[in-house]
């Protein structure tokens, strides 16, 4: 539900239109504070993203994890987004654990999550669904700098004030997956045929139509401080990550350059309190910025899209911000749960036919160029759990709701969420609080294509409808404890 309550209409009629601030409730402060942390790793590190790692072997822009810390006088949140193609669950815990022995601040009011550059090196272990016990050392290092900023975060706590908006920007969003009629481009590593490709030949006759929708949304919410100081704008919208890079350079693609773009339109350039831009993910999971009823796109030069992709947004979102109604309190709260889902394995099928591929001679033909990658894959996941648990997190500020979902999460499931929430306005940030793999709907699986494909998705074909009923769940919730 994307209309306004009652309450807010009111309260926004009542404001002037431009940049007004609401009175806060008597004796209550609001405060916010934001830093950022280097999280560059040394050359030499795996970067993925592609099919086959690659070491790193020179940095274009370094990366960072961009924290924002609020606090309404009773609870506080945090908002961390890193550079990072997705970081696995243990390394966040480790992080929150280090901020709450420091600070006191619960785990369950700190949001952690990953932009999906693909131009990152990995913190991931060997699995999405395996986990080994100890941390590697750039993992180790990921938490400390996590954690470190936070806590610079709070240092920076101030009393401040608080916005929220939206503007749609869909030139840059499509849906990846195609209907398509040649059955030779549907093909799959396990011997089928799929009703759907991923990212199909551009402008090809055999093109259809699109598999699902997109959502062209940009959220933002804005803090200044009391006298206007830009001190951090966060904003989400559903696009995959744009590429474009140099092989084997590392980049925190248009997530970083929207955060200097923002920077930038707002005049917060060379302030004595560094101001904070930041982008998060949505729900992109099948979502990227090709235009495939395009035959011949113009050639870009290298990190030209990603910086056009940035820029446009940054635009539309400053152009948006000047309207947006500021409040000098909000309520916090937040709501956290752990939902156990099933883990997928081969049917001994699956396990015969890849067997015969790893064993047929190296000259054998093949019927798809993936069938090694997934045998491995395959292999690994006979030693899977049966089940795990993944963080699901709900943010309240004021009568804005954030939800937090640890998978590349399919459009559909954000829409949904938007549709359905009871809040005023609603976000969704993926890759939040872990990273297992895709997250398409019951009825995507059933097309079949890229994301539905066990090894690129590891969990039951009903975790999508779990979970979003969890998180209306807790978004309820989440209004209850306002209430009471």
């Amino acid at each position: 539900m994307r209309n306004f309550t009652p309450f807010v209409f009111l309260l926004l009629v009542s404001a002037a239109c431009r940049n007004t601030v609401i009175a806060e409730p008597q004796n209550k402060v609001f405060r916010a504070g934001a830093a950022v942390s280097n999280i560059t790793p040394p050359l030499g590190e795996l970067v993925v993203g592609g099919w086959t790692p690659i070491p790193a072997k020179h940095i274009h822009d370094e990366l960072f994890a961009r924290c924002l810390v609020l606090d309404d006088g009773t609870a506080k949140l945090a908002i961390v987004l890193c550079d990072n193609v997705g970081i696995p669950r243990e390394v966040f815990d480790e992080a929150k654990k280090q901020v709450h022995a420091a600070t006191g601040m619960p785990a369950s009011h700190l949001l952690m999550a990953s932009t999906h550059t693909h131009s990152a090196t990995t913190a991931r272990g060997p699995s999405k669904v395996i986990w080994k016990d100890e941390l590697t050392d750039y993992q180790k290092f990921l938490a400390n700098r996590i954690s470190d900023g936070v806590r610079r975060a709070l240092n920076q706590l101030e009393p401040a004030q608080i916005g929220w908006g939206s503007v749609d920007e869909p030139s840059e969003v499509f849906n990846r997956r195609w209907h398509v009629t040649d059955p030779a481009m549907r093909t799959n590593p396990f011997g089928g045929v799929d009703d759907v490709r991923m990212n199909p030949p551009r402008g090809n006759a055999a093109l259809v139509r699109p598999a699902g929708p997109i959502d062209p949304e940009v959220s933002f919410i804005s803090v200044q401080s009391t006298d206007g100081r830009p001190i951090a704008l966060l904003a989400n919208y559903s696009l995959h990550y744009v590429g474009g890079v140099v092989s084997g350079e590392v980049s925190g693609d248009y997530f970083g350059y929207f955060s200097k773009f923002i920077q930038d339109k707002l005049g917060a350039d060379d302030q004595t309190i560094p101001f904070v831009g930041i982008m998060s993910n949505g729900t992109s999971g099948d979502i990227n910025n090709i235009n495939f009823t395009q035959k011949n796109a113009p050639r870009k030069e290298r990190y030209q899209k990603m910086q056009e992709v940035a820029q446009k947004v940054a635009d539309r979102v400053y152009d948006a911000h000047q309207s947006i109604t500021f409040q000098s309190w909000v309520s916090l709260g937040a709501q956290h749960r752990d939902l156990t889902l099933e883990v997928r394995k081969p049917t001994q099928e699956i396990v015969d036919h890849f067997a015969k591929i790893k064993t047929a001679k190296a000259d054998s033909p093949s019927s798809h160029r993936r069938e090694l990658i997934y045998a491995d894959r395959i292999a690994k996941l006979q030693n899977a759990p049966d089940t795990i648990d993944v963080a699901l997190q709900v943010f309240r500020i004021g009568d804005l709701g954030i939800s937090a979902i640890p998978f590349e999460t399919f459009v559909e499931i954000g829409l949904e969420l938007k549709d359905r929430s009871p809040f005023a306005r609603t976000f969704t940030i993926e890759l939040a609080n872990g990273s297992y793999g895709y997250l398409p709907t019951p009825e995507q699986h059933k097309l079949g294509g890229y994301e539905t494909w066990l090894g690129t998705n590891y969990v039951e074909l009903q975790a999508s409808q779990k979970i979003t009923e969890t998180l209306l769940q807790m978004q309820q919730d989440s209004l209850k404890s306002l209430q009471q």
